[in-house]
């Protein structure tokens, strides 16, 4: 029997809760190993192992110094947009791919990563989770066949430490539902309400956004017309799930030298 291919993956941010996620879930999968490690200049957790936290042992240390790429085939980011972007750059240039889990890009540096993908191969969604990408194919068909007679709002509630509202997630769902119906999100989107605000514009889609305790990830979409509604709910109760989607991805990325591809593409959605 052919032995499984061993990727060797680096994880940025790794002392984090979704980089400690992620260890984790490299050190159990069988195909994959930890290439390298990084975390931010005067983290505390530089130079020990990245598996200490589990007391284990992993073989990688932690470090801050971007040359460590060089052991790894990809790296896995779900850091901030500023740290994505000093990393895309060190995997141009070392040609490593990338899974970017990160949200909170405005469009310029959307439009960066991009131009890298003519270079690397990337994978890049807002939410890793299969269950959330099977929830974005139904939101599209639900969109399309109830159309603009019922109201839409999407409702999106995480943990405190979360910096970008809405979630990169509750936007990507709103993006699906509008190119669904033949509209943009920008056209459509309402963020804020407050004071008088006057009766609902029709086709708007609304966002609500939750923060507290230690959500990991809730989002309901409410499509509400005369006399009945429909929700569409996802709730993670663990990262888990978006590590195990971005080992998909590392997977799905084998043998490409270059394209941005997203979760439809890595579970055939599309």
């Amino acid at each position: 029997m052919t032995p499984s291919p061993t990727y060797r993956v680096g994880i940025a941010g790794a002392s984090g809760r979704m980089g400690r996620m992620l260890v984790e879930a490299v050190l159990a999968a069988d195909d994959c190993r930890i290439g390298a490690a990084f975390d931010q200049p005067g983290s505390a957790t530089l130079g020990q192992d990245a598996a200490a936290f589990l007391g284990q042992r992993s073989g990688a240390v932690i470090g801050a110094d971007l040359s460590a790429l060089a052991g790894c085939q990809v790296l896995i980011d779900f850091t901030r947009p500023e740290g994505t972007l000093a990393h895309l750059q060190a995997c141009v240039q070392q040609r490593v791919q990338m899974v970017i889990g990160t949200t909170g890009f405005d469009a310029a540096q959307k439009a960066t990563i991009e131009a890298a993908a003519q270079h690397i191969a990337i994978v890049m969604a807002p939410n890793m989770s299969v269950g959330v990408n099977v929830t974005l194919k139904l939101l599209e068909q639900a969109a399309r066949a109830l159309g603009p007679d019922y109201d839409i709002e999407i409702v999106e509630a995480h943990h405190r430490h979360k910096v970008d509202a809405p979630s990169g997630t509750a936007l990507h769902m709103g993006a699906v539902i509008a190119a669904a119906q033949g509209r943009e999100l920008a056209d459509c989107a309402v963020y804020e309400r407050y004071g008088h605000t006057g009766a609902r514009a029709p086709g708007s889609i609304g966002f609500a956004t939750v923060r507290g305790g230690d959500i990991v990830g809730d989002h309901t979409v409410l499509f509400a017309g005369t006399g009945e509604r429909i929700e569409i709910s996802h709730k993670s109760s663990s990262r888990t799930t978006y590590a195990q989607g971005s080992l998909q991805a590392v997977r799905f990325l084998a043998g490409r030298s270059s394209g941005l591809y997203d979760m439809y593409d890595v579970l055939g959605l599309r």
